[in-house]
C-alpha cells in the first residue's frame, strides 16, 4: 500500500501499523501537541462502515470518554473521529472505503 508523506503504514497479520508525526496526529486528532497533554500515540478502530463510527463514538462517549474530533469525513476519503478514554489514551475510530482487515462477512 502506498503512504502518504505525513504516515507510514506496515502490514502486519491480520492488522496494519501506522505512524504519523507528533504535530500531523495531533492535527487529525484535533488536540494541541503541545506540553504534557498530549501522548503522541493513539490506537485505531477501524469499523465497516460511517454508521458504525458514529455508533462506536457515542458509545465511547456514554461510557465516559471525551470526544476530540467529531466523526466527519477526511481528506482521504474516509470517515472518521478521536476520543480520550477516561485514563487520557487517544482512539481514533474510522472507516476507510478503501481497504478492510476483517472478516469479509463483518463487513456489514
Amino acid at each position: 500500500m502506498d503512504s502518504p508523506p505525513e504516515v507510514a503504514f506496515f502490514p502486519l497479520d491480520g492488522t496494519w501499523l501506522a505512524l504519523f508525526g507528533r504535530e500531523e496526529l495531533a492535527r487529525d486528532a484535533q488536540v494541541s501537541s503541545e506540553g504534557g497533554g498530549f501522548s503522541p500515540f493513539s490506537l485505531a478502530h477501524n469499523v465497516a462502515s460511517q454508521q458504525k463510527v458514529d455508533e462506536v463514538i457515542q458509545q465511547a462517549a456514554e461510557a465516559g470518554a471525551a470526544i476530540t474530533k467529531s466523526p466527519q469525513p477526511t481528506e482521504w476519503g474516509g470517515y472518521a473521529g478521536y476520543f480520550k478514554d477516561p485514563d487520557g489514551h487517544l482512539w481514533e475510530v474510522a472507516y476507510n472505503p478503501h481497504f478492510w482487515v476483517g472478516p469479509k462477512d463483518s463487513q456489514k
